[in-house]
């Protein structure tokens, strides 16, 4: 089971990655970085993705279809999406929220080259990461 030195390097494998962070979402704190930033400041580039996953998290539009459209499921532990794509013309962010046993509110973040990333590999990756990534 990878901790957060182990799965951000792991992330850097994949093709086309810049840079790798693991968010706190809720305090925008960055847990912990390795490549470039996004931006060229690591602790701004984690301010900025969390707040945009707080947006998604907290708005009830987001919810899965057939919830009551709260905030959170699953009983507080879990925001009620997987991930965010978000594309620009030379780059995709990926933000993986990280499903825990306790009250979570941690993401990993993936910055891609748009010319050498692959974004359903980057995906299926990350899933793969933050199942078994071990937060102490």
């Amino acid at each position: 089971m990878p901790g957060i030195d182990e799965c951000l390097l792991h992330a850097m494998r994949l093709p086309g990655v810049r840079g790798a962070a693991l968010v706190d979402w809720t305090s925008g704190l960055a847990l912990g970085t390795v490549g470039d930033a996004a931006g060229d400041d690591h602790e701004t580039a984690a301010a900025e993705t969390a707040e945009l996953a707080r947006m998604v998290a907290e708005h009830p539009t987001f919810a899965p279809v057939g919830t009551a459209g709260g905030p959170e499921t699953d009983h507080g532990k879990t925001p009620p999406v997987e991930d965010l794509v978000v594309t620009t013309r030379t780059c995709y962010h990926v933000l993986r929220f990280v499903e825990t046993s306790f009250d979570s509110s941690v993401l990993l973040h993936l910055w891609l080259d748009r010319a050498d990333g692959n974004l359903a590999l980057a995906r299926l990756r990350m899933r793969d990461l933050t199942e078994r990534l071990v937060l102490e």
